[in-house]
Protein backbone atom coordinates (compact mmCIF):
# COMPACT_ATOMS: atom_id res chain seq x y z
CA UNK A 1 0.00 0.00 0.00
CA UNK A 2 2.93 2.19 0.87
CA UNK A 3 4.30 1.77 -2.84
CA UNK A 4 0.77 2.94 -4.54
CA UNK A 5 0.68 5.31 -2.44
CA UNK A 6 3.99 6.74 -3.24
CA UNK A 7 3.23 6.11 -7.16
CA UNK A 8 -0.08 8.32 -6.76
CA UNK A 9 2.24 10.79 -5.53
CA UNK A 10 4.67 11.00 -7.61
CA UNK A 11 7.00 8.96 -5.17
CA UNK A 12 6.87 11.14 -2.34
CA UNK A 13 6.65 9.17 1.25
CA UNK A 14 4.67 10.78 3.86
CA UNK A 15 8.24 12.22 5.50
CA UNK A 16 9.51 13.56 2.22
CA UNK A 17 5.84 15.76 1.70
CA UNK A 18 6.02 16.90 5.52
CA UNK A 19 9.57 17.88 4.99
CA UNK A 20 7.93 19.80 1.48
CA UNK A 21 5.24 21.39 3.82
CA UNK A 22 7.62 22.66 6.47
CA UNK A 23 9.77 24.18 3.73
CA UNK A 24 6.61 25.96 2.07
CA UNK A 25 5.51 27.28 5.07
CA UNK A 26 8.42 28.90 6.16
CA UNK A 27 7.42 32.62 7.00
CA UNK A 28 10.48 34.68 6.69
CA UNK A 29 11.32 33.23 3.03
CA UNK A 30 9.12 35.00 1.34
CA UNK A 31 10.64 38.42 2.81
CA UNK A 32 14.48 37.61 1.40
CA UNK A 33 15.92 38.48 -1.76
CA UNK A 34 16.01 35.19 -3.98
CA UNK A 35 19.11 35.39 -4.59
CA UNK A 36 21.01 37.82 -2.61
CA UNK A 37 19.12 36.41 0.95
CA UNK A 38 19.09 39.92 2.02
CA UNK A 39 15.99 40.47 3.92
CA UNK A 40 13.69 43.05 2.03
CA UNK A 41 12.37 46.26 3.19
CA UNK A 42 9.26 45.61 4.64
CA UNK A 43 6.03 47.95 4.51
CA UNK A 44 4.32 48.89 8.31
CA UNK A 45 1.71 45.94 6.87
CA UNK A 46 4.44 43.38 6.63
CA UNK A 47 5.91 44.34 9.56
CA UNK A 48 2.42 43.31 11.65
CA UNK A 49 2.24 40.33 9.37
CA UNK A 50 5.54 39.27 10.80
CA UNK A 51 4.73 40.07 14.27
CA UNK A 52 1.25 38.34 14.03
CA UNK A 53 2.53 35.77 12.56
CA UNK A 54 5.26 34.77 15.60
CA UNK A 55 2.68 36.04 18.20
CA UNK A 56 0.75 33.85 18.30
CA UNK A 57 -1.14 33.92 21.20
CA UNK A 58 -1.15 37.77 20.81
CA UNK A 59 -0.21 38.35 24.24
CA UNK A 60 2.69 41.27 22.30
CA UNK A 61 5.74 39.09 23.20
CA UNK A 62 7.35 36.19 20.63
CA UNK A 63 8.54 34.11 24.03
CA UNK A 64 8.80 29.92 24.33
CA UNK A 65 8.06 28.01 21.43
CA UNK A 66 7.36 31.01 19.33
CA UNK A 67 10.35 32.36 19.60
CA UNK A 68 12.20 29.22 18.84
CA UNK A 69 9.94 28.56 15.74
CA UNK A 70 10.80 32.22 14.91
CA UNK A 71 14.44 31.68 14.88
CA UNK A 72 14.54 28.49 13.53
CA UNK A 73 12.78 30.18 10.43
CA UNK A 74 14.84 33.36 10.26
CA UNK A 75 17.75 31.39 10.13
CA UNK A 76 16.45 28.94 7.82
CA UNK A 77 15.49 31.02 5.15
CA UNK A 78 18.59 32.92 4.84
CA UNK A 79 20.03 29.79 3.08
CA UNK A 80 20.29 29.56 -0.49
CA UNK A 81 19.00 25.75 -0.68
CA UNK A 82 15.41 25.37 0.27
CA UNK A 83 16.07 24.07 3.94
CA UNK A 84 13.42 23.90 6.43
CA UNK A 85 13.65 24.64 9.73
CA UNK A 86 14.56 21.75 11.16
CA UNK A 87 17.50 21.92 9.66
CA UNK A 88 18.39 23.86 12.58
CA UNK A 89 19.63 21.65 15.37
CA UNK A 90 18.46 22.46 18.86
CA UNK A 91 22.38 23.26 19.83
CA UNK A 92 22.08 25.66 17.21
CA UNK A 93 19.05 26.86 18.07
CA UNK A 94 20.47 27.29 21.67
CA UNK A 95 23.65 29.23 20.76
CA UNK A 96 21.44 31.21 17.89
CA UNK A 97 18.82 32.51 20.73
CA UNK A 98 21.69 33.38 23.61
CA UNK A 99 23.28 35.81 20.88
CA UNK A 100 20.08 37.02 19.44
CA UNK A 101 18.56 37.65 22.98
CA UNK A 102 21.65 39.58 24.33
CA UNK A 103 21.96 41.29 21.16
CA UNK A 104 18.01 42.43 20.99
CA UNK A 105 16.30 41.87 24.49
CA UNK A 106 16.98 45.47 25.17
CA UNK A 107 15.27 44.88 28.54
CA UNK A 108 16.36 41.45 29.06
CA UNK A 109 12.79 39.97 30.08
CA UNK A 110 13.76 36.81 28.09
CA UNK A 111 11.08 37.93 25.70
CA UNK A 112 11.20 40.21 22.48
CA UNK A 113 8.49 42.77 22.25
CA UNK A 114 7.35 44.67 18.96
CA UNK A 115 10.16 47.69 19.42
CA UNK A 116 12.70 45.00 20.16
CA UNK A 117 11.78 42.75 16.66
CA UNK A 118 12.36 46.41 14.83
CA UNK A 119 15.51 46.97 15.38
CA UNK A 120 15.92 43.18 13.61
CA UNK A 121 13.70 43.29 10.65
CA UNK A 122 14.67 46.48 7.97
CA UNK A 123 11.31 48.81 7.08
CA UNK A 124 10.82 51.76 4.81
CA UNK A 125 12.20 54.32 6.36
CA UNK A 126 9.44 56.26 7.22
CA UNK A 127 7.93 53.36 9.46
CA UNK A 128 11.12 53.01 11.14
CA UNK A 129 11.39 56.43 12.74
CA UNK A 130 8.51 55.95 14.41
CA UNK A 131 10.08 53.13 16.27
CA UNK A 132 13.43 55.14 17.26
CA UNK A 133 14.06 55.41 20.76
CA UNK A 134 17.89 57.32 20.49
CA UNK A 135 16.30 60.34 22.04
CA UNK A 136 13.44 59.67 23.96
CA UNK A 137 11.86 62.71 25.89
CA UNK A 138 14.18 64.37 28.64
CA UNK A 139 10.95 64.33 31.01
CA UNK A 140 7.29 63.51 32.31
CA UNK A 141 6.13 67.35 31.39
CA UNK A 142 7.46 67.33 28.25
CA UNK A 143 4.87 64.05 27.91
CA UNK A 144 2.28 65.65 29.53
CA UNK A 145 2.70 68.62 27.09
CA UNK A 146 2.75 66.62 23.87
CA UNK A 147 -0.35 64.73 25.17
CA UNK A 148 -2.45 68.08 25.74
CA UNK A 149 -1.53 69.25 22.20
CA UNK A 150 -2.59 65.88 20.50
CA UNK A 151 -5.65 65.20 22.77
CA UNK A 152 -7.35 68.27 21.06
CA UNK A 153 -11.03 67.50 22.33
CA UNK A 154 -9.72 66.57 25.87
CA UNK A 155 -10.86 63.43 26.08
CA UNK A 156 -8.61 61.90 27.74
CA UNK A 157 -7.82 59.65 25.02
CA UNK A 158 -5.79 59.67 21.48
CA UNK A 159 -8.01 58.95 19.23
CA UNK A 160 -7.33 57.75 15.34
CA UNK A 161 -7.25 60.94 13.91
CA UNK A 162 -5.52 62.68 17.07
CA UNK A 163 -2.96 60.12 17.08
CA UNK A 164 -2.62 60.76 13.02
CA UNK A 165 -1.90 64.32 13.26
CA UNK A 166 0.68 63.18 15.56
CA UNK A 167 2.53 61.23 13.58
CA UNK A 168 2.58 63.76 10.82
CA UNK A 169 3.79 65.96 12.80
CA UNK A 170 6.77 63.67 14.07
CA UNK A 171 7.86 62.05 10.92
CA UNK A 172 7.79 65.97 9.36
CA UNK A 173 10.11 66.62 12.29
CA UNK A 174 11.81 64.02 12.20
CA UNK A 175 13.21 64.00 8.21
CA UNK A 176 11.64 67.30 7.69
CA UNK A 177 9.63 66.54 4.85
CA UNK A 178 6.12 67.32 4.04
CA UNK A 179 5.66 64.23 1.47
CA UNK A 180 3.48 61.79 3.46
CA UNK A 181 0.92 60.64 1.76
CA UNK A 182 -2.56 60.36 3.77
CA UNK A 183 -2.71 56.86 2.87
CA UNK A 184 0.64 56.16 4.25
CA UNK A 185 -0.63 57.54 7.16
CA UNK A 186 -2.88 56.03 7.64
CA UNK A 187 -1.30 52.61 7.26
CA UNK A 188 0.99 53.97 9.92
CA UNK A 189 -1.62 54.82 12.30
CA UNK A 190 -3.33 51.26 12.03
CA UNK A 191 -0.43 49.90 12.53
CA UNK A 192 0.62 51.63 15.58
CA UNK A 193 -2.51 51.43 16.94
CA UNK A 194 -2.09 47.34 16.61
CA UNK A 195 0.93 47.67 18.40
CA UNK A 196 0.48 50.12 21.45
CA UNK A 197 -3.05 50.14 22.08
CA UNK A 198 -2.64 47.28 24.25
CA UNK A 199 -6.60 47.13 25.36
CA UNK A 200 -7.58 47.22 21.52
CA UNK A 201 -10.36 49.75 22.00
CA UNK A 202 -9.01 51.84 19.14
CA UNK A 203 -7.21 54.56 20.73
CA UNK A 204 -4.46 55.00 23.17
CA UNK A 205 -4.67 55.97 26.96
CA UNK A 206 -2.04 57.67 29.00
CA UNK A 207 0.32 54.73 29.55
CA UNK A 208 -0.54 53.16 26.12
CA UNK A 209 0.85 56.41 24.74
CA UNK A 210 3.42 56.39 27.07
CA UNK A 211 5.22 53.07 25.78
CA UNK A 212 4.94 54.80 22.09
CA UNK A 213 6.77 57.85 23.28
CA UNK A 214 8.92 57.16 26.14
CA UNK A 215 10.67 59.54 28.54
CA UNK A 216 14.38 59.08 28.94
CA UNK A 217 13.94 57.84 32.64
CA UNK A 218 11.23 58.03 35.63
CA UNK A 219 13.63 60.26 37.87
CA UNK A 220 11.60 59.18 40.71
CA UNK A 221 13.25 55.73 40.69
CA UNK A 222 17.11 56.82 41.58
CA UNK A 223 18.13 55.71 44.68
CA UNK A 224 18.97 59.04 45.76
CA UNK A 225 14.66 58.98 46.32
CA UNK A 226 14.84 55.58 48.66
CA UNK A 227 15.30 56.53 52.21
CA UNK A 228 19.14 56.08 53.47
CA UNK A 229 19.79 54.87 57.01
CA UNK A 230 21.56 57.17 58.89
CA UNK A 231 22.38 57.23 62.14
CA UNK A 232 19.51 59.52 62.92
CA UNK A 233 16.95 57.37 60.73
CA UNK A 234 16.29 57.44 57.38
CA UNK A 235 16.05 60.44 55.69
CA UNK A 236 16.40 62.57 52.62
CA UNK A 237 18.40 65.45 52.12
CA UNK A 238 17.98 68.98 50.86
CA UNK A 239 19.83 68.52 47.96
CA UNK A 240 17.93 65.21 46.65
CA UNK A 241 14.55 67.23 47.13
CA UNK A 242 16.06 70.67 45.66
CA UNK A 243 16.55 68.29 42.47
CA UNK A 244 13.50 66.91 41.99
CA UNK A 245 11.98 70.14 42.47
CA UNK A 246 13.94 71.75 39.78
CA UNK A 247 13.36 69.19 37.14
CA UNK A 248 9.86 69.34 37.47
CA UNK A 249 9.56 73.11 37.79
CA UNK A 250 11.13 74.04 34.33
CA UNK A 251 9.79 77.33 34.32
CA UNK A 252 11.43 78.18 37.92
CA UNK A 253 8.82 80.41 39.07
CA UNK A 254 8.84 78.14 42.16
CA UNK A 255 5.70 75.80 42.18
CA UNK A 256 4.83 72.46 40.33
CA UNK A 257 1.65 73.09 37.94
CA UNK A 258 -0.26 72.01 35.56
CA UNK A 259 1.90 69.92 32.90
CA UNK A 260 4.69 70.20 35.12
CA UNK A 261 2.78 68.17 37.94
CA UNK A 262 0.74 66.23 35.72
CA UNK A 263 4.33 65.58 34.96
CA UNK A 264 5.77 64.52 38.38
CA UNK A 265 2.13 62.61 38.89
CA UNK A 266 2.63 60.54 36.13
CA UNK A 267 6.28 59.49 37.31
CA UNK A 268 4.59 58.60 40.70
CA UNK A 269 1.64 56.93 39.57
CA UNK A 270 3.87 54.83 37.53
CA UNK A 271 5.74 53.44 40.60
CA UNK A 272 2.39 51.98 41.48
CA UNK A 273 0.28 51.00 38.53
CA UNK A 274 1.10 49.75 35.32
CA UNK A 275 -1.79 50.63 33.18
CA UNK A 276 -3.72 54.01 33.51
CA UNK A 277 -5.65 56.37 31.60
CA UNK A 278 -5.78 60.36 32.38
CA UNK A 279 -9.49 59.42 34.86
CA UNK A 280 -6.47 57.69 37.28
CA UNK A 281 -3.77 60.67 36.55
CA UNK A 282 -7.00 62.40 37.74
CA UNK A 283 -7.98 60.48 40.74
CA UNK A 284 -4.69 60.44 41.97
CA UNK A 285 -3.69 64.65 41.57
CA UNK A 286 -6.84 64.87 43.56
CA UNK A 287 -5.58 62.20 46.20
CA UNK A 288 -2.18 63.91 46.28
CA UNK A 289 -3.35 67.41 46.23
CA UNK A 290 -5.88 66.43 49.40
CA UNK A 291 -2.95 65.16 51.21
CA UNK A 292 -0.84 67.91 50.88
CA UNK A 293 -1.86 70.92 49.33
CA UNK A 294 -2.72 72.83 52.50
CA UNK A 295 -3.16 76.13 50.48
CA UNK A 296 -5.65 74.77 48.17
CA UNK A 297 -3.86 76.46 45.20
CA UNK A 298 -3.79 73.37 42.96
CA UNK A 299 0.07 73.22 43.00
CA UNK A 300 2.86 71.86 44.76
CA UNK A 301 6.00 74.04 46.31
CA UNK A 302 8.86 72.43 47.43
CA UNK A 303 7.46 72.12 51.44
CA UNK A 304 4.52 69.76 49.76
CA UNK A 305 7.39 67.93 47.35
CA UNK A 306 9.14 67.02 50.72
CA UNK A 307 6.23 65.94 52.08
CA UNK A 308 5.10 63.43 49.22
CA UNK A 309 8.83 61.99 48.64
CA UNK A 310 9.00 61.16 52.26
CA UNK A 311 5.93 59.22 51.95
CA UNK A 312 7.31 57.79 48.84
CA UNK A 313 10.28 56.69 50.68
CA UNK A 314 9.16 55.27 53.23
CA UNK A 315 6.86 53.04 51.40
CA UNK A 316 9.94 51.97 49.50
CA UNK A 317 11.80 51.12 52.36
CA UNK A 318 8.75 49.08 54.00
CA UNK A 319 8.13 47.58 50.51
CA UNK A 320 11.56 46.65 50.05
CA UNK A 321 11.64 47.70 46.69
CA UNK A 322 15.01 47.04 44.65
CA UNK A 323 16.61 49.51 42.44
CA UNK A 324 14.72 49.72 39.23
Amino acid sequence: MEAGVEEATGGVGPQKRLKNMERAVNFMRQYRDPKSRELKKLSANQFMQVWGHYDKDGNGYIEGTELDGFLREFVASANSADIGPEAVSDSMLAELKQCFMEAYDDNQDGKIDIRELAQLLPMEENFLLLFRFDNPLESSVEFMKIWREYDTDGSGYIEADELKNFLRDLLREAKKINDVSEDKLIEYTDTMLQVFDANKDGRLQLSEMAKLLPVKENFLTRQIFKVRETSSGAKLTKEDIERVFSLYDMDDNGTIENEELRGFLKDLLELVKKDYDAQDLQDFEDTILHGVDYNQDGKINRKELTMILLALAKHNQEEGIDDI
